[in-house]
Parts: C-alpha cells; structure tokens; sequence
C-alpha cells in the first residue's frame, strides 16, 4: 500500500483513536476490577498566563492523601479518555482530563500546535499547586496528546517530572505534510476539530470524504480549494498552506537543539512499525539522542511494537490483514503504570524494559521482543542490493532485479510516465480503501506508470530491522514531480505484505526547506532515507519486491509537475512526467537493507 494509501486507512484512527482506545480501556478496567474508590471534580477551570481557562476533569483516589498527577491534554474533549483516567485513579494516582483552548469547556480559541507549549507548563505547575497533589506531575497521551508532551517539555516546567510520548506527531515531519506534501486528510482532520465539540460521526463517515477527496481529484480543482469542496473554510488550512515547508512556524512548535541538550528527566517514546506518526516519534527520539546528554540518553527508553496508530494505546494482534503473535500483546495501561511507579514512586523499574530499546520482531519463526542498547546497536550488516535490468521494468511479470553484484558499465536505463490527468488510479484506491489489505494489488495492475524490482529468493529466514536506504539515479523532462518508494516481502505462496515505503517531491530532493526546480533530462541524485522503520523475519524462499512510482492519488496533493504552486495547479497546469530511472556503473541505483545476524 502506498505511504499515501495508509495514510488514508489511518485516517479513521489518526487523532481519533481515543474513542478505540477508550473503548477497549473499559474492557481492561472491567477485567482488573480495582479495589479503591475513586473521587471525582467536574468543571475545574485551570488559569493560564493570558487569563483564558482551561477545563479540566479530574479523577482522584478518594481521600486526602497527596498523589503524582497525570493529565492528559487533548483537542478530543476529556471525556474520551474517561476509561484510562479511571484506571489511573483506582491506582494511585490523580488523572487530569484537560481539554486544550478551544475545545470542549475550555475558553481561547483553537490553533492546532501552537499554544499548547506555553498552555502545558501552566497546567504543570497549577496541577502541582493543588492540595491532592504531591508535587510530581507526568503526562498520557499518543498522536497530538504525545506532541502535546514534546511542546510542554520544551517549556520546561519545573514539576514536570517524565513524560510517556506515544505516537507523537510531528509538525512538518509527520503531519500535515510529509516531504512538503500534503494530505487530503488535513481538512479531515481539521474538520473534526473545528468549532469546541466532537463532530465524530462526520469524521467517521468514509463515503462523504472520499465524495469530496474524489470530486477534487478528478475535476483537477487545486489543492487549495479543498476546504470549500468540503464545505468548510478554513482558516487554519489556508495558514498551513503558507507554509509549504519546515520553516519558523512550525520550528516554534517543537524543541530546538538547545532545547533537546537541555531535556534530562525519564522519557519513554512508544510507536509502532505501522504507525501513521512514527516518523514524528523516531524524529523526536533521534533528535533527543543527537543532542542530549549522556545522562539524558540513559534515562530515555523506546518502544516499538507491530502495530498501527491506535495499537500503539491498545494492541492488536492483526493490522490490515497481518497478524502477530499474542507477545505483541502488550499491557499498556500496566507498562504506564509500572512506569509512572518506577519513576514519580521509586518503584521497581518495569519487567519489560529490559534495555533502552525494545523491538518486536513479527515473522515465521520470530514472533518476538529483541532488545538493543539503541537503534544503531540493532542491525550488524548492511546489504546493498543494485538495480538491474534490460531496460524493461514495468510491472511485476517484467521486473528488474535487485543483485548484490555491482552494475555492468553500461545497462539500459528504465523509464515511465506519470500523466497528472489520468484519474484511473482512483477506482484501485476505492477498492484498497474498502478492503484495507496491505497487499500489492495497484502494483499488479502497473500499465508502464512505475518500475518493479525483485530479488531472488532468500536462501535462508533472515531478520531486517531498521531503515531502508534507497539511492536513484533519476532524470526528468519535468521541473518537478512527485516520487514514492514502497517495499514488499513476498512470500512463497505469493501473497505479499507491505513493509516501508518513502516519498519525495524532486523539487526538495537535497533540502526539505529549501526548493530547486529539476532542470530536464539532468541526471541527478534521489537519496530515500525516511523510510518507516520496520522489522520483520523474512522467510526462506520469499523475495523483496520495490516498486517506485509517482503518487497519483485522492488522498495526497496533486503534482501537475509544472514548477509552480502545487497547491495551486489545475489541469491546466499539468505536464506529463517521463521519468528515467539508471542503474549503471556511473549511477549505481541501490536498495540498502539493515540485517540482524
């Protein structure tokens, strides 16, 4: 499935995932049946610096005896995490629903990423000022709750004792854009969340967004327009859109260098391999271990598991039609609290964290926790896999290949098209969208618009952990278009599961921040280096398949590879893309994959 596609499936999900995890939280209370009685304050108004309040729920054991307080702060109103609040409480701990400004009860106005920094140290040391309060507060949340943790941090808040970032999105990373191009679900999103209620049941409706998605795909109406064929003008869209890149508006949101040199209390980072923000997660942990002290590092602990974004609150054995084994399982209401224990109670540090990595690695004869010091002590080889072919790699019964022996001097290159103007693909993204498998099936009805490259069969089950590096030798007639990479195990029985993909707009192909148009038929150097980290065993007798193409979908902002305005072209603007693709000895096109052995 292409990034664009799982994107899209995560939609129903991504920053909505509160209502599952809550759902699945009551089952786990129930299961447990805590003993203690738990107190409850509605309509708390917590002041902030510039008189607006926020509003908070707060759950408490009963009694007057002095606790750590978590809170989660959160756009989808406090009573969504109703379930996971009440297990905290039963436990021993005070747990504050707060609801960000704009939303819910709370007073200001809603600007997504931007006030919650400043908003989050107030609510800290407030929280820490209360009579039920011992002192020590902490944080629970994933996606924008998890960014929520990450921009508080920043502020640094003296009570603010450790934080539990899940699925932390991003800004300019992750969401609302990837590689400067931007999502269809945007204004999904932004839909859900404007005004100060839920509108849940029109976030869910999938026919009605993918009416609207289609309607400005196939009239060719500019990206910009979509919040109006949706219905609702936004404000808040038509900002971001001013901001194409990672530029100083979204800097503002998150920790800078000295920020992250700065940040020393416990940390504890939990993704997954198919989280739709794990790139917004990994790029806050990697910056944190970039910049951070030696003792910060140490006390910095990371997750990742199998799952997708709401699996990341409460884990599922299957995603999209790939199972696991019931060790993916985990408890994360207990791996919380045996967290919040260890640090905020001077517990016992939790079993499971048996080193500052943990790892799941899915597959036959796996199925499996592996732990690592860190990510770069994971993998022990790399192998670098080069493209080859006879000039004809178009689809899957005519691939090329990806060899370990280097290429011959001179081999033919390999070329397709990228029409703009042809809307065919979209009848494959319904299709993908109603049955949600993570398979190959657009690849299998490639018709000369991608390339496909397989190895040969694994001689042997071999574990890949890690990030793929993809190098392509690439000109264009074109001054811009859009590139996707995605890479599949496929398996004996030729079934197929999707493990990472990568996409690039050629225009910021040596800079995310700064554009240089492509002059055409120039051959210049495409490096792939955000994949999604995954792991998985692959088995004997299964072969990597790589498909690159250029996305062509409802779900993504439309490349008219004229140069201009993404956002603003039309059919007018479109060009037809003919992309050549080398892989000789001068441009040795490559697929580098980390190995564990």
């Amino acid at each position: 499935m292409s990034l664009s596609r799982r994107h899209a499936l995560a939609a129903v999900v991504v920053l909505l995932c509160s209502f599952a995890v809550a759902a699945r939280a009551e089952q786990v209370a129930a299961e447990q049946k805590p003993p203690a009685e738990i107190d409850l304050v509605w309509g708390v108004q917590i002041p902030v610096r510039d008189g607006v309040k926020l509003n908070a729920t707060i759950y408490k054991p009963k009694g007057d005896e002095r606790h750590p307080v978590v809170f989660t702060f959160t756009p989808y109103i406090g009573d969504t995490y109703h379930e996971r609040a009440s297990y905290f409480a039963h436990n021993g701990y005070v747990f504050a629903l707060v609801d960000v400004r704009g939303r819910g009860n709370s007073g200001g106005r809603f600007e997504p990423f931007v006030n919650e920094g400043r908003d989050g140290y107030d609510v800290v040391e407030w929280l820490a000022a209360q009579s039920w309060s011992d002192g020590k507060v902490t944080m629970w949340g994933g996606s924008y709750a998890g960014f929520d943790q990450w921009t508080t941090l920043k502020e640094f808040p003296p009570h603010l004792a450790t934080v539990v970032p899940v699925a932390a999105v991003y800004p300019a990373v992750d969401f609302p854009f990837f590689h400067n191009v931007f999502f269809s679900y945007d204004i999904q999103w932004l839909t859900y969340t404007s005004g100060v209620t839920p509108n849940v049941n029109l976030f869910g409706a999938s026919p009605f967004w993918t009416e609207k998605f289609l309607a400005r795909y196939t009239q060719n109406r500019p990206y910009r327009e979509l919040d109006q064929i949706v219905g609702n003008g936004s404000t808040q869209f038509q900002t971001w859109l001013k901001h194409p890149t990672p530029d100083e508006y979204w800097d503002a949101m998150t920790p800078t260098t000295e920020d992250y040199k700065r940040i020393d209390l416990p940390i504890l980072t939990i993704t997954g391999d198919y989280d739709a923000d794990q790139r917004g997660a990994l790029e806050y942990y990697r910056r944190h271990m970039r910049y951070g002290s030696e003792h910060a590092r140490q006390q910095h602990y990371l997750v990742i598991g199998p799952w997708d974004h709401a699996g990341t609150r409460t884990p599922r054995a299957e995603v999209a039609g790939v199972k696991f084994g019931p060790a993916s399982l985990l408890d994360m209401n207990k791996l919380h609290r045996d967290w919040y224990d260890w640090t905020l109670k001077g517990g016992a540090k939790p079993e499971f964290l048996k080193n500052r990595v943990a790892y799941y690695v899915p597959g036959p004869g796996a199925e499996k926790w592996k732990y690592a010091d860190s990510l770069d002590a994971i993998s022990n080889a790399r192998r670098t896999l080069y493209l080859d072919s006879d000039g004809q790699a178009n689809d899957v019964f005519h691939s090329g290949l990806l060899r370990d022996e280097q290429p011959k001097a001179s081999e033919p290159p390999d070329k397709y098209t990228y029409d703009p103007l042809d809307t065919r693909p979209a009848e494959l993204e319904r299709e993908d969208y109603e049955d949600g498998n993570l398979d190959q099936r657009d690849v299998l009805k490639m018709n000369g618009d991608g390339l496909v490259y397989h190895t040969a069969p694994f001689a042997e089950d071999t574990e890949i952990t890690g990030w793929l590096k993809f190098v392509a030798w690439i000109a264009l007639d074109v001054p811009d278009t859009d590139l996707q990479v995605r890479v599949f195990e496929i398996r004996p029985d030729g079934t197929s599961i999707s493990l990472t993909d990568d996409l690039m707009r050629a225009r910021y192909r040596d800079s995310p921040r700064q554009a240089q148009l492509v002059k055409p038929g120039e051959i210049n150097r495409y490096e792939f280096d955000t994949f999604q980290f995954f792991s998985r065993r692959v088995q004997k007798g299964s072969r990597l398949r790589l498909v690159i193409n250029s996305p062509n979908s409802i779900y993504v902002e439309k490349n008219y590879n004229s140069g201009g305005d993404v956002a603003g072209e039309t059919a007018k603007d479109a060009r037809t893309a003919h992309v050549t693709l080398y892989h000789d000895a001068e441009h040795p096109s490559s697929l580098e994959i980390p190995v564990v052995k």
